[in-house]
């Protein structure tokens, strides 16, 4: 298991958000949280990525307990977090992004053996590598947040809402980046709108309802689940 929640609470001042939340990441995995606005999805995110602090409970990854943890220091060890909106810098280039993403590493072979893997997977931020990011459309912006993500080499790339505020051609290629990340090696947790999407694309997820957990199986069951199908598949 790379990645272990156990029991966690978080408060936004004296708001709940997140109740006694559990959850694991299986090494090599898609996993998926689905839910409604508010359930709590990108809070579980930023939790275990140390942009906030639990008041209770545990976070291990990799075996080592991360609950606390600042976020550089989590980045070293493996574990990256493309934001809600992308958190691309905006004023800096393409480039100058991607360098960023690497900016922990030493190994500087590795680093563009992994920048040229990352551009074959964006061919259009290749293609945009001078330009500046902020010029970038909605999609090749949240591509440029990915790659960037990569350069760091994670062993888990935490991912939310990769489709937010995108055309439907470009939902399906991003999906098809997603899925294509993890075949290469990156295990993955999805926070995703879309929950049929992001049900497609995992091999399990967990429901959240008001920063609590009410159900979790295989992506596939859960798809064919009559209570989450009326609730969050349209049907």
């Amino acid at each position: 298991m790379l990645l272990s929640v156990q029991n966690l609470d978080v408060y936004y001042g004296a708001v709940q958000a997140l109740s006694g939340i559990s959850l694991e990441v299986n090494e090599g995995e898609i996993l998926t949280l689905i839910g409604a606005n508010g359930a709590g999805k990108s809070t579980t995110l930023r939790v275990i990525s140390g942009m906030i602090r639990p008041r209770d409970g545990s976070i291990r990854f990799a075996g080592e307990d991360i609950a606390g943890m600042p976020s550089h220091r989590l980045v070293r060890m493996g574990l990256s977090h493309v934001p809600e909106g992308r958190g691309i810098f905006a004023n800096l280039t393409v480039q100058e992004n991607l360098e960023l993403g690497a900016y922990a590493r030493k190994d500087r072979k590795s680093v563009e053996d992994d920048r040229q893997r990352a551009l074959s997977l964006f061919p259009r931020i290749r293609e945009r590598l001078k330009q500046v990011a902020g010029t970038l459309s909605g999609g090749e912006q949240q591509m440029l947040a990915i790659a960037r993500a990569l350069l760091a080499r994670p062993k888990l790339m935490l991912l939310d809402e990769p489709s937010l505020g995108l055309a439907p051609q470009l939902v399906q290629q991003v999906f098809q980046i997603i899925r294509e990340i993890n075949r290469q090696g990156t295990t993955i947790l999805l926070v995703e709108q879309n929950a049929h999407m992001a049900l497609l694309v995992a091999n399990r997820a967990y429901v959240l309802q008001t920063g609590r957990v009410i159900k979790s199986d295989s992506a596939a069951k859960l798809l064919e689940d009559p209570e989450v199908k009326k609730a969050y598949l349209g049907g």
